[in-house]
């Protein structure tokens, strides 16, 4: 199990750095547009899967992110900012997954969700959930890079797996 959350880390890595990329040549106006996406636009959306992962991060240590308040909360309102700390949250993902020995993906973790209460789940269900969150709302980014006449950048993930 261990191989596969590596891959799926260095994947999340790459897919994000492809769609900050393209996000980056935005003019600075549409990068906080509101086009209506569940987020609202590519600011929220993207502050959104930063704040899910400081959230799970938090609980994989046991250390609860104390100043995330809400799931639509922003923490960067610049995509400078933005990215800097996405590209640290993916270091931070492939450390926690490297760190891991191959029985600890068994293991179960407790903790508190911002919306349901308690909850107890395998760390592989939850690392599974991490990525998979990711992949949806980059799905929606990619979706409003399209929405503005951009081409947008293929993240599948077969494509990475075969330009590794």
């Amino acid at each position: 199990m261990k191989a596969h959350f590596q891959a799926l880390a260095a994947y999340n890595d790459w897919a994000n750095r492809r769609l900050y990329e393209a996000v980056g040549n935005l003019p600075a106006e549409d990068f906080g547009r509101d086009l209506k996406a569940f987020f609202g636009s590519f600011r929220g959306t993207l502050n959104h899967i930063l704040v899910a992962d400081l959230i799970w991060l938090g609980r994989f240590s046991g250390t609860p992110a104390a100043d995330i308040t809400s799931l639509d909360q922003t923490l960067h309102q610049d995509f400078a900012a933005l990215d800097a700390a996405r590209r640290e949250t993916d270091r931070r993902l492939i450390a926690y997954i490297d760190g891991l020995a191959e029985a600890d993906f068994a293991g179960t973790i407790a903790y508190r969700t911002m919306t349901r209460g308690d909850a107890e789940n395998s760390r592989a269900d939850m690392l599974t959930h991490v990525f998979n969150h990711q992949t949806h709302h980059r799905g929606q980014a990619h979706g409003l890079l399209s929405l503005l006449g951009r081409v947008p950048p293929s993240l599948d993930l077969i494509l990475f797996l075969n330009t590794r």
